[in-house]
């Protein structure tokens, strides 16, 4: 396999690098390194099967210049977090929606098999479940910007989808579900690495709300796999896929894990939404995946607890550099 990962010097990308170069693929990452960072591509630098592009997906000449020479596209650039989202909103519209016709214009001509990673996000407030691929998206309105991720990345979605359609150029959607792991940054309001982090400095695990509200995490690996999978499988063009595993915990007991599992004694507090984002934030009660589709299609089932999960987290963490976590965001 010769594949294209953009944003892969990110959190998820860096650890599809890895598991590529270790499956025999030759790999070329492109980020123009906003988010991610080339310390997380460490284990593949020097490798002969890896190169690394320093550049945006934006920039349609390059993507017109690296597509070509590749099988498989991951693309995984986004604009991602909430606190970046509500900071940046028409930066993120731009990198999400241009990017990613960037990405599909210029592999057409060539039909690779493209996978765009898509997000549960785009449920919105549906707070029923578990959520098929099927299951209605209910979003806010387009004046709170909390949705703006939402809906560009269905607006993505449609678009891969669309081009599979009248251009046959063999796309897989996957809805990605809650994703942790080491390298993932707590910068941009992810809730694991934010407890973690603070777990360990001894500070109060800040939960945001009543704490009530839950989700379903997934250990890097085990999406990793089911990408893979998914960008290689026939059965998949054309389709959508949520990745993820339907085990549901509440954010209050997902703070009180990780304060038991790293030895804390924080304190466990609760911050208003408002303080945390700004007046008019709106989040979802409940979001659980159905990913039996998945399962049938590739047989795909998530091996990595939750609690194995956190702890090969706080492991990573104690032996990485301090990173500034803010107590919002």
């Amino acid at each position: 396999m010769r594949a294209l990962i953009t944003g892969g010097a990110g959190f998820i990308g860096s650890h599809l690098a890895s598991h590529l170069l270790a499956s025999g693929a030759t790999v070329c990452v492109l980020d123009d390194l906003s988010t991610g960072s080339r310390r997380n591509l460490a284990a593949c630098e020097g490798h002969p099967r890896f190169r690394f592009v320093a550049g945006s997906v934006l920039d349609r000449p390059l993507l017109d210049a690296l597509v070509p020479a590749h099988d498989v596209i991951f693309h995984l650039a986004a604009a991602v977090g909430v606190r970046r989202i509500l900071a940046a909103p028409r930066q993120a519209i731009e990198t999400n929606l241009r990017g990613t016709e960037n990405v599909l214009a210029a592999a057409a001509p060539y039909k690779p098999r493209v996978l765009i990673a898509s997000t549960s996000e785009v449920y919105g407030k549906n707070s029923g479940g578990p959520l098929r691929e099927d299951a209605p998206s209910i979003l806010g309105p387009t004046t709170v910007t909390r949705w703006l991720y939402a809906i560009t990345k269905a607006a993505d979605e449609c678009l891969a989808l669309a081009y599979t359609r009248e251009l046959g150029l063999p796309t897989v959607v996957v809805r990605l579900f809650n994703t942790i792991g080491p390298r993932q940054t707590g910068q941009y309001g992810m809730v694991v690495p934010r407890f973690v982090r603070q777990a360990l400095r001894g500070e109060p695990l800040t939960v945001y709300g009543d704490g009530r509200q839950t989700r379903c995490f997934t250990y890097v690996d085990d999406v990793v796999a089911a990408l893979c999978t998914l960008a290689t499988h026939p059965g998949a063009v054309g389709e959508v896929f949520n990745v993820g595993q339907p085990r549901e915990v509440s954010i209050e007991s997902l703070a009180y894990l990780v304060r038991e599992l790293a030895g804390s004694s924080s304190p466990i507090v609760h911050v208003p939404y408002d303080e945390a984002y700004g007046p008019g934030f709106e989040d979802m009660a409940r979001r659980v995946p159905d990913v039996s589709k998945l399962q049938r299609l590739t047989g795909f089932v998530a091996k990595v607890s939750l609690e194995e999960a956190l702890e090969r987290i706080i492991a990573a963490m104690r032996d990485e550099p301090e990173e500034p976590v803010s107590t919002v965001g």
